[in-house]
């Protein structure tokens, strides 16, 4: 399993790591019963806290896509896709209305945020396929 922090991105580490997890899911590329790395491995992997690490795997837990067993583990827990989805969808609502809240502020039209996120999108999707 391949995580990359970024500390330049203005996202907080837990949260990446969640967000990495939860498109590995998505994608299939963990599945039901997968196990994934120890908190305290994942910490050393990565550099970072445990402390990190556990609030990670906790709100996964907490949002239906790991389960936990004490002295075995965190698992990827069996997840319907279209809830899968639907929590993404609702992921990414949020930060659309954000984002469209500081383009009203900053008098940005529509289509020069169409634009942005057809150029930010593609830049994206290709850098997951090179």
């Amino acid at each position: 399993m391949d995580i990359i922090i970024s500390n330049v991105s203005g996202v907080p580490i837990y949260e990446q790591i969640e967000e990495q997890i939860k498109g590995l899911i998505m994608t299939g590329e963990l599945k039901a019963g997968d196990a994934l790395p120890s908190m305290r491995t994942l910490a050393k992997d990565l550099r970072i806290s445990v402390i990190t690490t556990k609030r990670a795997y906790e709100d996964l837990e907490r949002d239906g896509f790991l389960e936990s067993i004490v002295g075995k583990g965190s698992f990827v827990k069996g997840v319907n896709s279209d809830i899968m989805k639907e929590s993404m969808l609702f992921a990414i609502e949020e930060s659309l209305e954000k984002a469209v809240d500081k383009a009203l502020l900053g008098k940005v039209t529509l289509t020069e945020m169409q634009e942005m996120l057809a150029i930010i999108y593609e830049e994206k999707n290709n850098g997951k396929h090179e």
